[in-house]
């Protein structure tokens, strides 16, 4: 096992050997985090990825991890955690945690074969003794690291998100031929409110963005965060390197109005599903953000046969859409037994709240009865 304190350590052509098809944990999105200066020790995000190599040298696997001196920027919040430690007088940060900065999304943390979870946790569970830190953390596992993380003993966390899936619809309108009558009539609605404003649609991945509208995608991306009194954790620069680097792999769905971009959702594809990850706006327009950030998502899924659409967390109002719960799944090692114990007593009782919420929310869909 060898620790590397920056993922330009790695031949990006083996990494991505490894790391499949999903965008989030190729090369060029991780290091791009870094080099732009929004993952890096500075901002709390301090790189010391993992990787596993045969007798010969060869990289047979590897994984990416953080030491963490914060819980922004993870989606998986265990502040409450860190003040239980604060409180007991011990120090919850740093902590090891593997996930892929600011990106709620579920994918192979491990990239490699079969089996390389568990020597990753292995290795985890060491660096966490020896370095006496609090605990190791893996986010938005997939079901595969799931069971090989609760086989060594890590304590298994969920959540939920709502997630579109493609049944094979020719188009929005057979889309919506799902829906019952008066679920139906309130996207259109929203649908009309939008064309009547005078607001239009130009798609670009990233090969198609050019400096203006890479400037005009990150001033949106900003003022989204500044409207809410936070602070953006992604700057320009690395919104220029996903438009050099991932090409078509990169969505932006621009709102334009009066021949001016008012609006963008960025998102992130491959083969089988587009992830929306940011949107911001210039302007308020009504049901402009259903519009494009979920409707103009899924008419692009339908028209380039993506299987699904996740358009990031949180959000009811996506249910109504078309929207489905989806489980999410993190794991987790904590040193401290009686942390461990009360940890795990918690998730224990939050996972029966978090199945009965998506049990609810999966009644409340608005498909025709022989849809569900």
């Amino acid at each position: 096992m060898r620790l590397h304190t920056a993922l330009s350590e790695f031949d990006p052509l083996e990494w991505d050997k490894l790391a499949g098809h999903q965008p989030f944990v190729r090369h060029a999105f991780l290091n791009a985090l870094e080099t732009s200066g929004c993952a890096t020790a500075a901002t709390g995000w301090q790189p010391l990825h993992m990787s596993v190599h045969d007798t010969c040298g060869g990289q047979q696997a590897v994984m990416p991890w953080y030491l963490k001196s914060h819980s922004y920027g993870e989606f998986v919040f265990d502040w409450a955690w860190a003040d239980a430690w604060r409180r007991a007088g011990l120090p919850y940060y740093p902590k090891l945690l593997s996930a892929v900065p600011f990106s709620p999304v579920t994918g192979p943390r491990a990239l490699g074969p079969s089996g390389s979870t568990a020597t990753f946790a292995a290795a985890a569970e060491a660096i966490v003794a020896e370095r006496e830190l609090s605990s190791a953390h893996c986010l938005f596992v997939n079901a595969a690291e799931r069971d090989a993380f609760a086989a060594r003993g890590w304590l298994m966390r969920s959540d939920c998100q709502f997630h579109w899936h493609n049944r094979g619809w020719h188009d929005f309108d057979e889309f919506l031929s799902s829906f019952t009558a008066a679920k139906r009539k309130k996207v259109h609605r929203e649908r009309r409110r939008v064309r009547e404003a005078g607001v239009s649609f130009d798609i670009r991945h990233g090969d198609q963005l050019d400096p203006p509208l890479i400037d005009a995608m990150h001033r949106f991306y900003r003022a989204t965060f500044l409207e809410r009194g936070r602070t953006p954790y992604l700057n320009r620069l690395f919104f220029a390197e996903l438009a050099a680097r991932l090409g078509r792999a990169l969505v932006v769905i621009f709102a334009i109005h009066k021949g001016k971009p008012i609006a963008a959702a960025i998102c992130l594809r491959d083969d089988h599903a587009l992830y929306g990850r940011h949107w911001g706006c210039e302007a308020a327009y009504h049901s402009l953000h259903f519009e494009t950030c979920y409707y103009q998502g899924i008419e692009y899924c339908i028209t380039q046969e993506i299987e699904r659409f996740e358009p990031g967390t949180q959000g009811e109002h996506k249910i109504s859409r078309g929207f489905e719960p989806a489980l999410t799944w993190s794991a987790h090692w904590i040193r401290e037994p009686d942390f461990r114990a009360a940890i795990d007593e918690y998730l224990a009782r939050e996972r029966l709240l978090i199945d009965a919420y998506a049990a609810d929310a999966r009644r409340h869909l608005p498909f025709r009865k022989a849809e569900n």
